[in-house]
């Protein structure tokens, strides 16, 4: 085999199912600064695993903004999270190994929801995402009432701090160091306080368990269900902030048309109430839905420049059109908030920025 395997990984794979390596598969990577690898096995045991390969650390923090332990950890926070999310009845890979500097993992396969998605109907399209849904609100309701102190999602929250760091992140990258200049003084003036209110507004909100990442490549469409990955930064936050993410994150819209983004929203609605969820207007849902989706857009719009400037990841920018269009179109639904959007036009006069 050409591909490099961590030291232990036969081992381990001898120990858990008496079976040896047939073949290494290089899968493809992400955002994360982890990597992985599929592994044929020739002997008992499942056909295939999948290896996460940790970084550097063995016990990293769940993020670099979440900054927020006074002690080291002593759990990674997969593990933490995979304990936690399992009993729920959150359609998580099987945790098989826990080794230094890797884990193995179920193999899910390689259809990602963004994909299945742009391969069926509308209507089963919905079905999927309404499926994707379900899946959300059990993390979300039963989640959060299961609170554990053990659990490290629950000693982490989205609050004013980490919204502004976003909010910065995107100033610093999107605006800032992807031309070689600083912010105008006039911008500024402009762009944070209007930051400031939505990160007030947020950090205000009633907080339940959240992803952090439910985008639609961190689920899989496998044996007929929908399969959930890339927990490990699970924390508490406004309800709304993962469904916005579900639903708008890199080129979703392609698949989740505006019209199809209301039926879902409102689906949610529906499916959080029927689930015994806290009491919430309609009114008060969408409008935090729309701050969750714009927050969510101008932080990712950020990051896709850092990855490609400072990370040396390309491929990002080709996703900050239709981000941009994200931003246009959350801000048509929150007419307070428009100035945003003559400084982005002006920052990015070379990007399309259609609804």
């Amino acid at each position: 085999m050409n591909t490099a395997v961590p030291d232990g990984l036969r081992a381990a794979v001898e120990r858990t199912w008496g079976a040896e390596i047939a073949a290494v598969e290089p899968l493809a990577g992400d955002a994360s600064s982890r990597s992985y690898l599929r592994l044929r096995l020739r002997g008992r045991g499942p056909q295939s695993v999948v290896v996460m390969v940790l970084a550097e650390s063995t016990l990293p923090l769940s993020s670099e903004e979440l900054s927020v332990f006074s002690e080291p950890l002593t759990e990674l926070p997969y593990v933490n999270l995979d304990r936690f999310l399992r009993p729920l009845g959150m359609r998580i890979p099987d945790l098989y190994y826990d080794g230094p500097g890797f884990l193995l993992l179920e193999d899910i396969g390689d259809m990602p929801l963004r994909k299945a998605a742009q391969d069926c109907s509308e209507a089963d399209a919905e079905a999927l995402y309404r499926r994707a849904v379900d899946q959300l609100l059990l993390l979300q309701i039963t989640g959060t009432r299961k609170r554990d102190v053990d659990c490290i999602a629950f000693r982490q929250r989205f609050d004013r701090r980490l919204f502004v760091w976003e909010f910065e992140h995107f100033v610093e990258w999107g605006l800032e160091k992807r031309v070689g200049r600083p912010l105008s003084v006039a911008d500024g003036h402009v762009l944070r306080p209007l930051f400031e209110d939505i990160a007030g507004q947020l950090d205000r909100a009633p907080m339940f368990l959240n992803h952090r990442d439910y985008h639609s490549w961190n689920l899989f469409v496998h044996g007929g269900e929908i399969r959930v990955i890339d927990f490990q930064d699970a924390l508490l936050g406004p309800a709304t902030y993962d469904l916005a993410t579900l639903l708008n994150d890199r080129d979703t819209p392609a698949v989740v048309t505006p019209h199809l983004e209301r039926r879902l929203v409102e689906y949610y609605y529906d499916a959080w109430h029927r689930a015994g969820g806290a009491a919430r207007s309609h009114d008060a849902v969408w409008h935090e839905y729309n701050l969750c989706l714009l927050q969510k857009a101008c932080k990712v719009v950020g990051r896709f420049c850092y990855l490609e400037l400072e990370k040396g990841k390309t491929g990002y920018s080709r996703y900050i059109a239709p981000t941009l269009a994200t931003i246009r179109r959350a801000l048509a639904r929150l007419p307070q908030y428009r100035p945003l959007q003559d400084i982005v036009a002006r920052h990015f006069p070379d990007e399309p920025c259609a609804p």
